[in-house]
């Protein structure tokens, strides 16, 4: 409703009424410059040309001069004129989204990382995983070749002292081979000199010295060639599948050995399985009474297995853990030290006849050769399996040879076994198996009782909400109420 303008210029009733409140900021005319305002912010549209129409407004209503426009705090006019609401509207939009899609990129990349992460540690375990399957394959199935190929050679060729030396001289291939895969793989390739020095600080900072080397690698030599030559003589009154079980002991002898000189952590499953072990040979021993050649060839198996496990300890005291390369150098000199100072022990046996074949080209070369190429391969994949999975997996497979041996004696050389015996072995498996365990086998195992009973209350919890709730449903959709009773 317009009202005739008054003397003073007052137009409308606002502006008397303003003007008598005295409202901060009042200037004749402010109504109809507030209701032009409010029109034209009703017809801008977004993407207009705001600020020239504010502009042509301010000039045509307001009285004042542009330096009073300027200074004059009409906050009320500037907040809702076109202009002003088009630019603090978008300013502020853009600011929000901004800060919005920092965020969501911060989120959207920690939640696209975490999936990748998890992928790549899931691929890491199925290499792992993969690698360990073939591992375990390969070292049984080299384990139980040599074994089953020393029985075969035993038939033409009964000399055991010569078949260890033998064998053991393949060993000075070790380090080429080894070497052979750095250059393969490695990006940065060293030159056979460097690497030999670089591997060789298993003898210590000065690295391999004369000093050292008949040192360290004399006992350790000797402990190698009793190790083999016991277990080929076990051989030949035992049953493949009876001297690999009996060897398995080793374990158990490593547990005690460790315990007593290297003051290791005492566990009660490991003895558990130390007396199950020490069962076992009793056991076997008693299969077929404790006479002739059995027993015999018990106490080879056990003094096989004793030998391997002094060697393991001793290595352990002296020189420490040793990565695959210091491993491969050690053992490439345990082949050279075999071949300049033990080749006089097969020589003596030969000319007093206590090893003695005529003509050479009598000797299976053959055989020979395949014992000695399976005997490295079980060697270099014991240490390689190491590196690529996991190392229980490498004792899984040295375990797995016993079935192996045992499966072919069954069905190619037609052996039965006595239940004592089939025992034993048993036995001496499990006791092995026990071996394996962690040494926070117990506090693992009460967390995971622990989290299967949390798992299963709270599955408990959620079917008793889902029944309770299907309960309701169900009340509600048949029309009953359930009335509390007071």
């Amino acid at each position: 409703m317009d009202v005739k303008a008054a003397p003073n210029g007052v137009a409308t009733i606002e502006d008397r009424i303003l003007r008598i409140t005295g409202y901060y900021g009042y200037y004749p005319g402010y109504s109809s410059q507030k209701s032009a305002s409010r029109s034209s912010v009703v017809q801008c549209k977004p993407g207009g040309n705001c600020s020239s129409t504010q502009s042509g407004l301010r000039r045509q209503h307001s009285p004042l001069s542009a330096a009073e426009d300027s200074a004059a705090p009409i906050l009320e006019l500037q907040s809702r004129s076109p202009s002003g609401f088009c630019r603090h509207g978008r300013g502020e939009r853009q600011n929000r989204s901004g800060e919005d899609g920092t965020q969501a990129h911060g989120e959207n990349t920690s939640q696209e990382s975490r999936p990748q992460t998890r992928c790549e540690s899931c691929t890491s375990t199925f290499l792992k995983v993969v690698w360990g399957f073939l591992i375990i394959l390969s070292v049984s199935s080299s384990w139980v070749g040599t074994t089953q190929i020393v029985k075969i050679t035993y038939k033409n060729f009964d000399y055991p002292l010569f078949m260890t030396w033998f064998s053991t001289n393949w060993n000075i291939m070790f380090f080429p081979v080894y070497y052979s895969g750095h250059l393969a793989t490695a990006q940065e390739k060293q030159s056979p000199i460097k690497k030999f020095r670089e591997c060789s600080r298993i003898f210590g900072e000065d690295g391999l010295t004369l000093k050292l080397f008949l040192k360290r690698t004399a006992p350790f030599s000797i402990l190698w060639t009793l190790t083999n030559y016991l277990y080929l003589l076990a051989l030949k009154k035992l049953t493949a599948t009876d001297v690999s079980a009996l060897f398995c002991c080793n374990k158990a002898f490593v547990f005690l050995l460790s315990w007593i000189v290297l003051k290791d952590r005492f566990m009660g499953v490991r003895i558990v399985a130390a007396i199950m072990a020490i069962t076992g040979i009793v056991m076997m021993a008693y299969a077929d009474g404790f006479h002739g050649d059995s027993i015999i060839g018990v106490a080879y198996a056990v003094g096989s297995a004793s030998t391997s496990a002094l060697y393991k300890v001793l290595f352990k005291m002296f020189l420490g853990s040793a990565n695959f390369g210091e491993a491969a150098h050690f053992i490439s000199t345990l082949g050279f030290f075999n071949l300049i100072f033990l080749s006089f022990t097969p020589i003596i046996l030969y000319f007093t006849k206590v090893e003695y074949w005529s003509p050479f080209s009598a000797v299976p070369w053959g055989y020979l050769c395949g014992i000695a190429g399976l005997w490295l391969a079980f060697n270099i994949l014991v240490n390689v399996g190491v590196v690529l999975t996991y190392p229980i997996l490498i004792s899984i497979g040295t375990v797995l040879s016993v079935p192996g041996n045992a499966a072919v004696d069954l069905l190619k050389h037609e052996v039965i076994f006595s239940v004592v015996r089939l025992g034993a072995t048993i036995i001496i498996c499990l006791g092995f198996l026990l071996l394996l365990l962690p040494e926070e086998w117990d506090e693992i195992t009460l967390r995971f009782i622990n989290s299967l009973k949390e798992k299963k209350s709270e599955d408990h919890t959620e079917d008793v909400t889902d029944s309770s709730m299907y309960f309701r449903s169900r009340s509600r959709a048949n029309g009953t109420v359930s009335i509390p009773l007071a």
